[in-house]
Parts: C-alpha cells; sequence; structure tokens
C-alpha cells in the first residue's frame, strides 16, 4: 500500500517572504501607482541642484531572493505607507525618522509589519511622523483615523506575524468590505474570495469569456454579491 505524503510546496521557506508578486502585480493590489510602490521597494535616484541623490527604499528588510519581485509582507508594508500618503505625500527620511524614533523607544525592528502599530508604539510612530511633516492638530486626527482604518484591512497570527490582507475593493479607504483576501499560504498568496477561498482572477476570466454571472455563483456555490465584488476588485484598478 502506497502511502501519500505530504508535499512542502514552498520548500521549507516562508510563504510571507517568498518574492511572488511584481511590482505591476503588487501596484493593483494595492490601488498604487507601480513606479511609488518600485521606489519604495528599491529607493529612488534623482537630481537637485546637479547634484545627484539616492534615496534609500523604506520597505524590504524582509526581503528575500529576487530583487525584482515582492513578498507578502513586503505588500503590507506598501498597505501601510500608503495609508500615510493618502493625505499628503509622504517624505521617506522624515517617515524613517519616525521609524527609528519607535523602534529605539520600543526596539521593534520593523514596526511596518507588526500588530504594535495598534499599541503605544505605533501612536508614538504616528505623532513623531505628523510632527516631523508639521501637520496640524486637526490634520494629524485625520491621519489617525485613516491610518485606523488601513489597519483594520490586516490580521495577525497568534505569533504576531501578518497573515491575511483584506484590500479594498473600491479605491475609497472608508470601505469596510472584506469579501477579498490575500493568504500568503492560501492560492500561492493570490487573491481569492474570502468565504470561499477562490480566485477572483478567475471569476473574472469566466465572465470575460461570455459566461453568465448567476450560472459561475451557481457553479461555486456564491451570493451574486460575491461575483460582482471579484469584478469590480480586479477591474477597478
Amino acid at each position: 500500500m502506497n502511502v501519500k505524503k505530504n508535499v512542502d510546496i514552498y520548500g521549507d521557506k516562508n510563504p510571507r517572504k517568498i518574492p511572488n508578486y511584481t511590482a505591476a502585480e503588487a501596484s493593483k493590489y494595492l490601488r498604487l501607482s507601480a513606479s511609488t510602490l518600485r521606489s519604495w521597494a528599491k529607493g529612488r535616484g534623482y537630481t537637485y541642484q546637479d547634484v545627484y541623490t539616492f534615496s534609500e527604499p523604506i520597505m524590504g528588510k524582509s526581503r528575500e531572493g529576487i530583487e525584482s519581485l515582492l513578498s507578502f509582507e513586503n505588500i503590507i508594508e506598501a498597505h501601510i505607507i500608503k495609508a500615510l500618503r493618502t493625505m499628503h505625500g509622504v517624505s521617506m527620511k522624515k517617515l524613517k525618522v519616525a521609524l527609528d524614533t519607535a523602534e529605539n523607544k520600543f526596539g521593534i525592528s520593523n514596526l511596518l509589519l507588526s500588530p504594535n502599530l495598534c499599541t503605544a508604539a505605533g501612536q508614538l510612530f504616528l505623532e513623531q511622523y505628523g510632527q516631523l511633516i508639521n501637520l496640524s492638530l486637526s490634520g494629524q486626527y485625520a491621519m489617525k483615523k485613516i491610518f485606523e482604518a488601513h489597519l483594520k484591512r490586516v490580521e495577525y497570527d497568534i505569533d504576531g506575524l501578518p497573515m491575511k490582507f483584506y484590500p479594498f475593493i473600491k479605491p475609497e479607504a472608508d470601505d469596510s468590505k472584506k469579501s477579498i483576501v490575500i493568504n500568503p499560504f492560501v492560492s500561492f498568496g493570490k487573491p481569492t474570495l474570502a468565504n470561499r477561498n477562490i480566485s477572483t482572477y478567475v471569476i473574472v476570466n469566466r465572465i470575460d469569456a461570455g459566461e453568465n454571472i448567476n450560472d459561475v455563483a451557481d457553479d461555486y456555490d456564491l451570493d451574486i454579491q460575491d461575483v460582482e465584488d471579484a469584478i469590480i476588485y480586479e477591474r477597478a484598478a
């Protein structure tokens, strides 16, 4: 009798860290410019008054392997950074100072990936960053609310590691629905319907091939709204 062995499809690697997304692909999931995402991940060189300057990357301490690809952890980092630039442009230099302050005070090496963003460390970081970019008190309050809305899209496991990311279905940050999820341990980290783990890409491909929404919903035992959410998410970028 042959016993089927379990196969480790990730080769003993941490799925959270595996370089699995192109910048174009990740930017679609995040509703973010691919060029902006690349600059956050790889840094950016520019010339000012005939002097060349290189801005160091703000994310990617956990990157492994192929430099041109991003990991699930990188997506989480970019999602958090995006929350800080919703109202204004991110000053990379000042953002790093704020992160360093939180790290030096609380000993958290990568706050962008930590559930400690919801605790005193996160508050110190926000306050420090708001002061560095000269936000008014009302501006800091608004930034905090936007930041909190983005934090609610990330789910952590019992070890405090990011486990699931619920991207906004629509571009608006006040979208509270969590019907789409990106889980590095499911479907190789591609977006799926949260209640069925069915690829949003597969659903949209069937619709584009001419199939009826009702038939697709019936095949997967889905509500019509599930199928519509998949379509909106895949085509909103």
